[in-house]
């Protein structure tokens, strides 16, 4: 005979209440925005984050994920040398100052790029890795498919103003975000902390780094400012604070100061606002279960993953975190198997994840089994966990 036993247990871990102060709209000047959590890849903002507009010279973030790529498989390192032609050295616009028919090397190229800007440092490396800028051109469109960047077309390694060149500010929160994952400091160390350098010289022409976040916001470590008439002032921007890192994508504002202004701002109130909350590593027991009819009177109920979330204040004062299984669970279980479900409320919006047991747990011999079921028929009381 057997005997079934099935009674919902919730139990509330954690309930606050509501937040006199919510962060539903955060506005900003700029005509795009788009502001994410690295690590986790949450939204913190963002508006007409898709809508087409022009990237001056935040694309040259791709000519420099180009550049990186080579050397982090070999076929480039920053030895080496390209030279100067006359289209390079007539560019406009921002420069390096590169001299014609000299060779530069690639760690200098690299310099004049992130730092100073440099329209000739960035075509003398497309043509140096892809023999013309328009081929180069063609390449920074295949790796803008690899990272998803699917609204965007470059037309050249610069930026310059373009009838077909296009992008969105999500897009470039694409790409900032692969520059940072794909060549991290501890194993590329003189590849993207060339970003947060102040300033460079070369030719004996010293330039400061245009990024308004760098020396200002704390943390700041890249990536790469924008302007054109047609664009406006843009800035793809990064900043790390106590382990967490924050991208901010802005274009369409209206001067220099304004997007010093507005980058500094966005950045301090998402730090400010957002933070991530660790609930539980995995394995860590969230609760701890009768069992009924096994040989161990209890086990642990444990999730598979950890549990975090990038949260804001109001986020975080409105959340709950409720444990959901039948009580008491019936043996035999084996370790990892699912045995509950703990819903994570935000503001009323359920997230419902898997709780596993952290042990195994094997049945009482069957003569055992029916001694409490019958107690448990003749007294109506809970099983016996003896």
């Amino acid at each position: 005979m057997k005997f079934f036993i099935k009674i919902l247990l919730t139990l509330s871990l954690f309930e606050f209440g509501a937040s006199a102060h919510a962060n539903d709209h955060i506005n900003t000047v700029a005509d795009f925005a788009h502001i994410i959590d690295f690590e986790s890849n949450r939204v913190l903002m963002s508006k007409n984050a898709d809508s087409p507009m022009k990237p001056a010279s935040m694309a040259k973030i791709m000519t420099l994920y180009i550049v990186f790529s080579r050397i982090a498989e070999g076929s480039l390192t920053l030895e080496d040398e390209f030279l100067v032609s006359e289209k390079a050295w007539k560019m406009g616009g921002s420069r390096s100052f590169l001299d014609v028919g000299t060779r530069v090397s690639v760690e200098e190229l690299i310099n004049g790029i992130a730092v100073q800007s440099g329209n000739d440092a960035a075509v003398v490396v497309a043509e140096g890795i892809s023999g013309s800028e328009e081929a180069f051109a063609d390449e920074m469109n295949s790796f803008a498919l690899q990272l998803g960047m699917g609204d965007t077309n470059f037309t050249n390694s610069t930026g310059w103003p373009d009838e077909m060149l296009t992008t969105t500010a999500r897009d470039l929160s694409l790409l900032a975000a692969a520059i940072i994952r794909d060549f991290p400091v501890d194993k590329f160390p003189n590849l993207y902390p060339v970003f947060a350098k102040p300033h460079h010289t070369y030719n004996n022409i010293k330039q400061p780094n245009r990024n308004p976040l760098i020396d200002r916001s704390p943390g700041a470590d890249g990536l790469k400012t924008g302007s054109t008439k047609e664009s406006g002032y843009g800035l793809v921007g990064s900043a790390e604070r106590n382990g967490q890192r924050i991208i901010i994508v802005l274009n369409g504002l209206e001067s220099k100061k304004q997007r010093s202004m507005e980058s500094n701002r966005l950045m301090d109130f998402m730090f400010r606002e957002y933070k991530k909350y660790d609930f539980f590593k995995a394995g860590e027991t969230v609760k701890i279960a009768n069992v009924w009819l096994g040989k161990e009177p209890t086990i642990s109920l444990v999730l598979e993953e950890d549990l975090a979330r990038v949260l804001s204040r109001n986020e975080r004062n409105n959340t709950k975190l409720t444990v959901n299984y039948n009580n008491p669970i019936q043996a035999p279980i084996a370790a990892g198997e699912e045995v509950g479900t703990l819903w994570f409320e935000v503001n009323g919006v359920r997230e419902e994840i898997a709780l596993i047991s952290r042990e195994d747990v094997s049945q009482l011999p069957v003569f055992s089994r029916i001694s409490e079921a019958i107690k448990y028929l003749i007294f109506g009381a809970a099983p016996s966990l003896n």
